[in-house]
């Protein structure tokens, strides 16, 4: 089980999924979302508390999430029935509208490097693709540790920063630790700049 590594293209993703905004199972292609940021949240599995407050966690800012040119996506290795069950009546994912992407087969975790070989399910952690497909992070941690949505969309907006300001030539373009929205970034003459940061 290969991990992905940054700035290669994120494998393909083709597998059904549940809408719960259009009431609906659909397929869903991860290459159908070329042009936008796509965040990819991998969670252990349906019906378990820290996998809701996930979700619910994720909707809190989904709006700008949406303003900012992304999609978000979750993947556990539970059936899209199981995913729509969930949908329908757990208090916290009802309220969702992130599609639920069936991975029965585990084949998505293992390409991802997220397969839990001991368990069967897909580890916690989120990766997010550019808008050209490529991986520009990724994240896994431990099962009972759910996810910090506002650094994952700090990171969604650092990687925008990056990616929309190309670096004059000679410099180097870049987002300093505990950056926040509003904040200076860096711009680095590469050579005079060298033991001055």
């Amino acid at each position: 089980m290969a991990a992905l590594s940054i700035g290669e293209h994120a494998p393909e993703i083709r597998s059904k999924a549940w809408l719960p905004e259009e009431g609906k199972i659909d397929e869903f292609r991860l290459s159908a979302y070329r042009g936008k940021w796509v965040v990819i949240t991998f969670y252990p599995g349906d019906f378990t508390f820290v996998c809701a407050t996930d979700i619910e966690a994720f909707m809190s800012n989904y709006d700008e999430f949406r303003k900012n040119n992304a999609v978000i996506v979750a993947i556990s290795t539970d059936s899209v029935f199981s995913h729509k069950a969930w949908s329908e009546t757990s208090p916290r994912v009802k309220k969702s509208k992130i599609p639920l992407i069936e991975d029965f087969n585990k084949k998505i975790s293992a390409e991802y490097g997220f397969l839990n070989a001991e368990s069967g399910a897909a580890r916690r952690g989120t990766v997010i693709v550019d808008p050209d497909g490529k991986v520009q992070y990724i994240a896994i941690h431990n099962d009972a540790l759910g996810k910090d949505t506002d650094h994952i969309f700090t990171a969604l907006m650092g990687l925008k920063y990056i990616r929309d300001t190309p670096a004059a030539e000679g410099h180097v373009c870049a987002v300093p630790a505990n950056w926040r929205l509003g904040k200076r970034t860096l711009d680095i003459d590469v050579v005079n700049d060298i033991g001055k940061l």
